[in-house]
């Protein structure tokens, strides 16, 4: 049986991860959400692993929770419904949470689940021609594990109105909401997702890992926090500066040259 998520890694250090369920438009069932979070833990940890790009194999990006499997639960008991629950949390939590710069190539549709994963990367780009929604209310569900990343993708005020119509919009509406970056052409797709990797790959990789940490302990506190957020803001900027990488990059761009880390 062919694996459901496929993970390669090339010369440049960047790591594509696929849905391999092109029949069943990468519908996500415990295989994949086990998949999905084996894969990113493993590329943690590899320190050769420069940036990922999550994607999906054939016509779509991903259309969310496989109906078999949610009917198959619908059976069982709401303890296991629970356990399941979590696994599908953890694998959003990890990928949200991953320490390296994520890309999503949209080569689809994406529903559901699917717009959650979306929302949990960093960089999102789309074909022009693919659709999203959030549709687990038109089967008597709440896109609930999902929510958090979705809350912080697009706000409030658009959560609100997709979550409670399931609306289908496009990916210029999806730009403009802030769920995706760019959108474009499927001929130009893998050029753009070259382009934005080119940009990835000349930053600090201690530097970019060091920025996500930050940008989550910081969207994470409340305005009573200002001096937790000042504190901490000083002392990543100053631990960056006294870094091996931080002089490398100093010296790299006083001395008209790329820096150690670059291609």
């Amino acid at each position: 049986m062919p694996s459901s998520v496929i993970v390669t890694l090339d010369p440049r250090g960047v790591a594509t991860v696929m849905l391999n369920r092109p029949d069943k438009h990468n519908a996500l069932d415990l295989q994949i959400f086990d998949g999905l979070h084996d894969a990113f833990a493993q590329l943690a940890e590899n320190n050769t692993v420069r940036a990922v790009v999550l994607t999906g194999a054939g016509k779509s990006f991903c259309a969310g929770a496989d109906i078999t499997h949610m009917q198959h639960m619908s059976e069982a008991s709401e303890t296991d419904n629970f356990n399941d629950a979590m696994v599908v949390a953890r694998c959003m939590r990890t990928i949200n949470e991953f320490s390296k710069p994520v890309i999503a190539r949209i080569n689809g549709n994406a529903f559901g689940g699917g717009v959650g994963l979306i929302a949990c990367v960093d960089i999102a780009i789309a074909t022009s021609s693919a659709k999203f929604t959030l549709s687990e209310v038109k089967l008597g569900l709440a896109a609930a594990v999902i929510s958090p990343y979705i809350l912080s993708a697009i706000g409030q005020r658009q959560a609100r109105r997709l979550m409670l119509t399931a609306a289908t919009f496009g990916s210029e509406e999806a730009k403009q909401l802030g769920l995706i970056h760019q959108h474009i052409n499927d001929q130009e797709l893998d050029q753009a997702i070259d382009q934005q990797l080119s940009l990835l790959l000349e930053g600090g990789p201690a530097a970019q890992q060091a920025s996500k940490r930050l940008l989550h302990e910081i969207s994470n506190l409340n305005s009573e926090d200002r001096d937790m957020i000042t504190a901490r803001t000083a002392k990543t900027l100053a631990r960056l500066r006294k870094s091996p990488e931080g002089r490398e990059g100093v010296q790299a761009f006083l001395q008209k040259r790329k820096p150690n880390w670059c291609p």
